[in-house]
């Protein structure tokens, strides 16, 4: 994902899990008719499920909404050793979410929601997203009066 996601992680049992989220607004680009910019309705979510000391990691890309998760794509991949993050996959990642059979879609599901990956995350991320937005602006704010600051000043000397 992309620099400004943000990642939690958690452990279920001996497993560890990790969610990286970003709005759907910072993956695509506002359209028409996209006057309610402040509400997030729709949330992105990679969701990695390992445990340790294994090579490979279950992946799942998400959307998350007030009222349901959609689960797009599972994929096994490869961690890396250094840093615990995903790898790129260069092997085969698996059939398109939809073409599987609907009992292995409903199993995925329920192995997902029982580790609390579920609609009701939504407000915590939603949430949780507003407070960082609003901290990463309030640093911005900061860096901005700096530099204004330090070129009034020196201005002034000159």
């Amino acid at each position: 994902m992309a620099h400004n996601c943000h990642v939690l992680r958690r452990t279920h049992g001996n497993e560890e899990i990790s969610i990286s989220v970003m709005r759907l607004a910072n993956i695509i680009a506002g359209g028409i008719g996209d006057e309610e910019e402040d509400g997030i309705n729709q949330l992105f979510l990679h969701v990695d499920i390992s445990k340790p000391g294994q090579k490979e990691s279950l992946h799942f890309l998400c959307g998350l909404y007030p009222d349901a998760l959609g689960i797009h794509s599972v994929s096994l991949r490869s961690k890396t050793e250094s840093s615990g993050f995903l790898a790129v996959p260069t092997n085969y990642g698996g059939p398109v979410f939809q073409d599987i059979d609907e009992k292995m879609r409903d199993a995925l599901h329920s192995f997902i929601e029982e580790r609390g990956i579920n609609e009701s995350l939504f407000p915590f991320l939603q949430a949780w997203l507003y407070v960082k937005d609003h901290r990463n602006l309030m640093r911005w704010f900061k860096t901005v009066g700096s530099l204004v600051n330090d070129r009034k000043q020196g201005a002034s000397h000159a």
